[in-house]
């Protein structure tokens, strides 16, 4: 299995409240990017990262400059306004070879090294998945009136994360097929599941969040100023 990681940068930071895009706001010494790129250099099986960046980005090739990766980093490609567009973008890039498509949140900074293994071990036998987490508060289906037309099953309800993961095949297909209705999907997944493909679930993991706040900027820094001790902690126990 060739597994190519669409890493979708593309975000301005508008709805963050700063001046630069989040991505690549200092984080514990380091740009919010750099510490996605470091978690995704756990996984051995993805061979290339296909950046998706905003036009006149020029902050990733200094990102990309800072580390020695295990995988293929490619030549960043400019995203669309809509997340589609850049998976579409991203997905066109990739090498021939890549026969399964993983896609990425470039804000996600920590999907464990275990979160990734079961994705793909997953989405290997099944064709696609993506991580979630089990729902534990009531969910409320509203109209538009914000009147509550129905309580779903919050046993048979998940909070998906990224990366999703699909054949690179189903993705293309799923896209063509979705082409004139790529602006109502939020996630990647939901394209595929529109066009017919099965979609499972793998396990999840509650530190694999997005950062999409100041509040979660600060929770993010807080939680790798820790690992970062527990590791020192470790190093001078050896």
């Amino acid at each position: 299995m060739q597994v190519g990681l669409l890493l979708l940068a593309a975000g301005s930071g508008k709805r963050f409240g700063s001046e630069i895009p989040k991505q690549y706001l200092e984080v514990a010494g380091f740009p919010l990017i750099y510490h996605t790129l470091k978690s995704l250099a756990a996984e051995p099986r993805i061979s290339v990262v296909q950046p998706v960046i905003a036009a006149g980005d020029t902050r990733f090739a200094e990102v990309a400059a800072m580390g020695v990766w295990p995988f293929t980093l490619l030549p960043p490609v400019i995203g669309g306004e809509e997340r589609s567009m850049s998976m579409c973008h991203g997905l066109a890039a990739l090498p021939l070879e890549i026969d399964m498509v993983a896609v990425h949140d470039a804000a996600r900074a920590l999907p464990s090294a275990a979160l990734l293994a079961d994705v793909l071990d997953v989405a290997d036998f099944h064709g696609a998945a993506v991580p979630g987490l089990a729902v534990h508060d009531t969910i409320k289906r509203i109209n538009a009136n914000g009147q509550v037309v129905e309580t779903p099953d919050r046993k048979l309800l998940m909070a998906v994360q990224t990366p999703q993961v699909g054949k690179r095949l189903w993705f293309e297909q799923a896209l063509k097929l979705e082409a004139d209705r790529l602006h109502l999907h939020t996630d990647d997944a939901s394209v595929l599941e529109a066009a017919g493909y099965p979609v499972y679930i793998s396990k999840g993991d509650i530190n694999n969040r997005k950062v999409t706040t100041p509040e979660d900027m600060l929770w993010l820094e807080d939680l790798l100023l820790k690992q970062a001790l527990q590791e020192k902690r470790i190093g001078d126990m050896q």
